[in-house]
């Protein structure tokens, strides 16, 4: 019984150590100047020669990183395209 329980509790840790490593990221990203959002934990590669000057997150969703890239102060502001307007509908 010791060692079924043991296996679920490893099985649970290794479940959410799995899930924090998904999400999203903001990358500062030095050779454009740029912040951009990324899927993957990103390396900070900066002082060998690197692009990646900072990275800041996880973000659960892409609304959340992109708000969080509009607080940065080292990311310049991106311009969001307007929504498409439906088609067929009169104004």
């Amino acid at each position: 019984m010791k060692s079924l329980l043991l296996a679920g509790a490893m099985v649970v840790a290794a479940g959410t150590h799995a899930d924090a490593q998904s999400g999203y990221w903001v990358v500062g990203n030095g050779a454009t100047s740029k912040c951009d959002i990324v899927t993957s934990n990103p390396v900070i590669n900066s002082q060998v020669g690197g692009n990646t000057t900072f990275g800041s997150g996880p973000y659960r969703s892409l609304d959340d990183a992109k708000l969080a890239r509009s607080t940065i102060s080292a990311c310049p502001k991106v311009e969001e395209p307007p929504p498409a307007e439906p088609a067929g509908e009169d104004k």
